[in-house]
């Protein structure tokens, strides 16, 4: 048996040495041909590290501009006098001496209601006050008769007068709320009567900002109504109590409006500006990291590469403090001195020491009022 192992041991051996044992030699030297230049391949790669191409960014450079202090709050516009003008009798409609939303001066007679049995007696009353202003010239009848005359008469106009709804101030009507010919009772409302010029905003604030607000501040107003426009007046009155529930307290300002663009019940965006102004670090709030354990910025510096000499600019991530915010602006209170050059945008795909190129071309221009367009 063993020798019959050998005999087949020697026969593979002699036809390895033939055709096909050439070709499977050569076949392993390919292989490993393969392997040794993959392997030094990779050995270079991994000698020579890999360098990311610059990430491209938008940039600001960090101002110091002055910033008056201001408290913000949000409020309503309200009128200096306003009110539901209403008939004190009832009757029915015999004349409306007003268009929709015309304009009325005080004592113009708006609605006229039908009196026939007033102005029937007012006419009896003013015949017989002209008799007896007759008889008292000429001595026939006493003072006391004459007197009795007049007041007569004055108690019959007064009754025509009830029949008549008049205008209470000067002011723009609302739309009328009875037709002519229409049977109305007492107290029935006639139309809105408001004056326009100037008017109120009312708003409130936090308690702890009582002690900073005075008379004759100045006090910024913008309507969602007119975004472009800035309407200014003074703080014109402070309550002089603190509601006991939400801890605020309320305050009215004054604001000319002789174009009456400002209407009664439009929201508002209140800003009272405080007299101190200082200084402070102004900057995009799109440059700020938010963030749980801090916010921060990233700075741009140019740094020089040691073995090739070639400068670029790399960030550097700086924790800063933020104070108030304006607009697309908040300023900085700690962390960033002026001058200095930030990322303004895309702040979230960054990391500290990342190479960069800067590109404003399409950057966003932060503004202090911003007017975003409705979608």
């Amino acid at each position: 048996m063993h020798d019959i192992a050998k005999t087949v041991s020697m026969t593979a051996k002699r036809k390895l040495r033939g055709p096909m044992g050439i070709a499977v030699g050569g076949l392993v030297l390919l292989i490993v041909l393969l392997v040794g230049i993959k392997a030094m391949q990779i050995a270079k790669m991994m000698s020579s590290p890999m360098t990311m191409p610059p990430t491209t960014v938008s940039s600001v450079v960090v101002k110091e501009e002055d910033w008056a202090p201001t408290l913000s709050a949000i409020g309503s516009v309200s009128a200096v006098q306003g009110a539901v003008v209403s008939t004190e009798l009832g009757g029915v409609v015999e004349q409306i001496n007003f268009q929709n939303g015309g304009e009325a001066k005080k004592g113009n007679v708006l609605v006229r209601l039908a009196a026939p049995t007033e102005d029937a007696d007012l006419q009896l009353a003013r015949q017989d006050l002209e008799r007896t202003r007759d008889l008292a010239v000429r001595k026939v009848i006493s003072k006391a008769e004459l007197d009795a005359a007049e007041s007569k008469f004055k108690q019959k106009e007064g009754a025509v007068a009830k029949k008549e709804v008049r205008a209470p101030f000067d002011g723009q009507l609302g739309i009328r709320q009875v037709n002519v010919g229409q049977m109305i009772n007492a107290g029935q409302q006639v139309v809105q009567l408001t004056a326009l010029d100037p008017v109120y905003v009312d708003f409130a604030l936090p308690e702890q900002y009582l002690s900073q607000l005075s008379n004759g501040l100045e006090v910024e107003v913008r309507v969602d109504a007119l975004p472009d426009h800035d309407f200014k007046g003074k703080l014109t009155a402070v309550n002089s109590m603190v509601d006991s529930v939400t801890r605020n307290v309320t305050a009215q300002a004054t604001l000319q409006n002789p174009e009456r663009t400002l209407r009664p019940g439009m929201f508002a965006k209140v800003a009272v500006v405080l007299p101190a102004k200082g200084k402070a670090l102004v900057i995009p709030g799109s440059a700020v990291s938010y963030a749980p354990f801090g916010d921060s910025v990233y700075v741009i510096e140019k740094k020089k590469d040691e073995k090739t000499g070639k400068e670029s600019q790399v960030i550097r991530q700086q924790f800063v403090r933020i104070g108030e915010s304006r607009g697309d602006f908040v300023s900085v209170t700690q962390g960033l001195k002026g001058g200095e050059t930030i990322v303004s945008t895309g702040v979230f795909k960054l990391r500290n020491g990342m190479t960069v190129t800067i590109n404003n071309e399409l950057a966003p221009k932060p503004q202090l009022k911003p007017n975003p367009v409705d979608s």
